[in-house]
């Protein structure tokens, strides 16, 4: 589907359902007597995507898959994004992750996990060259867990 940077959206991970693009184009105004705003053109203002999706633990995806993204998150870097198709999206950070979790099994665990995922444009030389490969940092991303079994 995509990648942001090593992580890979997919059935696997996550998958998302809609991805929404803002993107806006700064052009301040000047008052004129008599005479409508004088605006002038000052560059590329703010570019986000925002993925929401639905995540079934149960039947495919990976538990982990969105404390791997806040670990990206926390790492406070950028990421290169890049479509499914090859297209290169460019440079972005994790602004925002929302999960959540209902349906819950007797042990409290989340059997349906609605998320949502913020991610901001930045400058191309900003992207992480390493792609966020690893744990970003997380040492807990790779304990073992007596959940394993249901969370793959």
């Amino acid at each position: 589907m995509m990648a942001l940077g090593q992580f890979v959206f997919g059935l696997d991970t996550l998958t998302y359902q809609e991805l929404q693009r803002s993107t806006e184009w700064r052009h301040p105004t000047n008052s004129r007597v008599g005479a409508r705003p004088a605006r002038q053109f000052t560059g590329v203002g703010e570019d986000t995507i925002t993925l929401t999706g639905l995540q079934v633990p149960e039947f495919r995806g990976n538990r982990r898959s969105l404390d791997d993204v806040r670990a990206m998150a926390d790492a406070g870097k950028a990421y290169a994004l890049v479509g499914g198709t090859g297209v290169v999206f460019g440079a972005w950070v994790i602004q925002r992750v929302q999960e959540t979790g209902s349906v819950f099994i007797a042990e409290g665990i989340a059997r349906r996990v609605d998320f949502t995922l913020e991610l901001a444009r930045v400058d191309d030389y900003l992207a992480d060259p390493s792609g966020g490969a690893g744990s970003g940092g997380n040492p807990e991303a790779d304990d073992d867990d007596f959940w394993d079994w249901w969370m793959l």
